[in-house]
């Protein structure tokens, strides 16, 4: 086997070890449900109907193959372009430490949700929210490594504090961290925020970038209003001007945002429209329906992942254009 190979061959074989103890600790029965969770036969709160059999939320949980398949299709490329020993300046392509952690975090996403809708145990919940915290930090904590000028060895181990920190934050003490603080949900803003660093990054962007965090917020039914009336609750909101206070360097390349940073963005906010339908309580509610509008939000979202893989391939460096002096003409 190609050594371009392996991560690709580690990952389907990790695949198997989830696919084998999923089917053992689960063959009696997945032990007490979470508290959240509904009865046998009544309807979850993603609208489908709890099952008795293998799998609590039939639907749902297999709704997440998307992100498996999305996954997989990253390590494939990766693993091919690895192959080919092509020198690359851009570190979503070809075997690089980032590319692989992006391309596992995606793939991650869809066991985690899985073990979530397939057990309603207080574990899958814990593991669910952790997947999508290991996947949403790495865009904006990448964006600010960048233009922070950290090392390789500063930004993974920024990374994994914060998702040891989130881990046992919500496995000892809740999903908000007893502060009123959900991670998921603060680092879109925090992504777009940097995003928007990274393409038009200059002193006074740093300091006005922040504002854009009320845009997104309010893309989500959450308006400066809302914010100002409720500031207790969304007491977070000083993290918008994070990414300015760390952005202090412009970026060395540039990324093309057409089509595949927009196609990701739409694909997300419709997968986030379909997703406020998939509850009980919404009136296109069908449980007992092979189609779940909280599948149709996984598949939408893995197909997101793939958007976003395929923009941060764009990037190419930037090359300094040397100052032209004028030609001076020889006096005869």
């Amino acid at each position: 086997m190609q050594r371009a190979y392996r991560p690709l061959a580690i990952t389907i074989g990790l695949i198997g070890l989830f696919v084998a103890t999923s089917l053992a600790v689960g063959h009696d029965g997945w032990g007490v449900p979470a508290a959240n969770e509904q009865a046998i036969g009544e309807v979850s709160r993603w609208c489908e109907r709890v099952n008795g059999g293998f799998l609590r939320e039939p639907v749902n949980t297999l709704g997440n193959l998307g992100f498996v398949v999305a996954g997989l299709a990253m390590l494939v490329v990766l693993a091919r372009e690895a192959a080919a020993s092509e020198p690359a300046t851009n570190r979503f392509i070809g075997n690089s430490s980032i590319s692989l952690l992006y391309a596992s975090a995606t793939l991650f996403l869809g066991p985690g949700s899985m073990v979530m809708h397939g057990t309603h145990t207080f574990f899958g919940a814990w593991v669910d929210n952790v997947s999508m915290v290991i996947y949403i930090s790495i865009p904006w904590l990448l964006n600010l490594a960048v233009m922070g000028r950290w090392r390789d060895r500063k930004l993974f181990t920024i990374y994994a504090a914060v998702i040891a920190a989130y881990a046992a934050g919500y496995w000892f003490i809740g999903p908000d961290l007893g502060i009123g603080f959900e991670l998921f949900r603060v680092s879109i803003p925090l992504w777009m925020i940097s995003e928007a660093l990274y393409r038009f990054w200059s002193p006074t962007m740093r300091w006005a970038s922040g504002f854009l965090g009320f845009v997104v917020a309010a893309a989500f039914g959450i308006t400066p209003f809302t914010m100002a009336e409720n500031t207790g609750e969304y007491w977070w909101v000083f993290l918008f001007w994070l990414p300015g206070l760390v952005a202090t360097h412009p970026p060395p390349g540039r990324r093309t945002y057409v089509p595949w940073f927009w196609a990701g963005v739409a694909s997300f906010l419709v997968a986030y429209a379909i997703w406020q339908t998939g509850t009980t309580d919404h009136q296109w509610c069908r449980p007992d329906s092979l189609l779940q509008a909280h599948a149709i939000w996984h598949i939408l979202s893995a197909v997101a992942t793939w958007c976003f893989f395929m923009f941060f391939r764009t990037e190419t460096e930037q090359v300094a254009q040397p100052d032209r002096q004028p030609e001076r003409q020889a006096v005869q």
